[in-house]
């Protein structure tokens, strides 16, 4: 086993402090909540699970250019609404979505700080215009 230096040892630390302090947001704890209840939900998760085969069904056609019927094009859209209608997996979607930003969000400040040498700024990741989604 190697040996950990100095340097890394301080840099896990680092990286478990913005772990915790990313645990202790309230924003995190309701995006937990809403996954848990997901994972508890034998039913949704069956639902959710049905609609992105046949997503990836449809997909996997596409790709290969195959045919695509209307009507497994409105079978996929019926399921996917009654899904989206669903409080459950709507919550989970939604935190899933929200769990992305914020790892994301991460991602781009540890790579910019990295190309900068320094604490990046809003001003360092320019702007690609009002509800661009870059914006922090």
């Amino acid at each position: 086993m190697i040996m950990q230096t100095s340097t890394e040892d301080a840099i896990v630390q680092k990286t478990k402090d913005l772990c915790q302090a990313i645990i202790d947001l309230p924003q995190f704890q309701s995006i937990r909540g809403r996954i848990d209840s997901f994972m508890a939900d034998e039913q949704t998760k069956t639902q959710y699970e049905s609609v992105m085969e046949k997503g990836q069904a449809l997909n996997q056609k596409q790709q290969f250019s195959m045919p695509i019927s209307n009507e497994e094009i409105a079978d996929f859209e019926t399921h996917r609404e009654t899904l989206i209608k669903n409080p459950v997996a709507r919550g989970f979607i939604d935190a899933q979505e929200e769990l992305h930003k914020i790892q994301s969000s991460v991602n781009q400040y540890v790579t910019k700080t990295m190309e900068l040498g320094r604490v990046p700024q809003e001003e360092d990741f320019g702007s690609c215009g009002h509800g661009c989604g870059c914006h922090h």
